[in-house]
């Protein structure tokens, strides 16, 4: 059974890291989310270069005065890392090995139920109503990218059910299969 979850873990993890090749290379959804391009790029990279030291999330918030109504004034979200172009390719790793860690676990936890695909679509629903879905926020992503997240995410989930489902069927004896009672 450890293996067949281990194994089951390992193709999820394929599955999903297909899916994000399509979904990022065919759909171009990380480009239309979080890559936009603005007119004054070099000189906004430069202030943030010269600016931003230690990583984290930055909220640029309109100075408050007295004279500006902050209701109606936009708030940007800036995150650093901390980490450079260098890391693409052990980043790249380190999800892989995440999302085969996060199949493994729930092909561990659907192997106790019956119904293992709807396990999977209702896994896939929670992660985008409570991960992706909160990101509406001030700072935040506007509505339209949230939806686009978090059916992203449930694809990804769903998709990774059917192969972990396909994967952890039981096994019949050779007997069954044959046809021989």
């Amino acid at each position: 059974m450890v293996r067949r979850v281990i194994l089951s873990g390992v193709l999820g993890g394929i599955v999903m890291m297909l899916w994000a090749f399509v979904a990022n290379a065919g759909f171009r959804l990380r480009t239309h989310v979080d890559m936009k391009r603005i007119s004054e790029e070099a000189r906004l990279y430069q202030v943030l270069k010269e600016t931003v030291a230690e990583p984290g999330g930055y909220v640029v918030n309109p100075a408050p005065t007295s004279e500006v109504v902050r209701d109606r004034e936009p708030v940007f979200a800036v995150r650093y890392s901390g980490l450079g172009h260098e890391a693409a390719g052990w980043t790249m790793l380190w999800q892989f090995a995440l999302w085969m860690v996060a199949s493994a676990i729930a092909a561990w936890l659907s192997s106790r139920v019956n119904g293992r695909v709807v396990f999977f679509m209702v896994l896939g629903l929670l992660f985008a109503v409570f991960s992706e879905l909160p990101r509406l926020d001030i700072g935040g992503y506007p509505l339209g990218s949230v939806l686009l997240l978090a059916g992203n995410t449930f694809v990804a989930w769903t998709l990774a059910g059917l192969v972990i489902a396909w994967q952890m069927r039981p096994i019949q004896p050779a007997r069954m299969r044959a046809g021989v009672s």
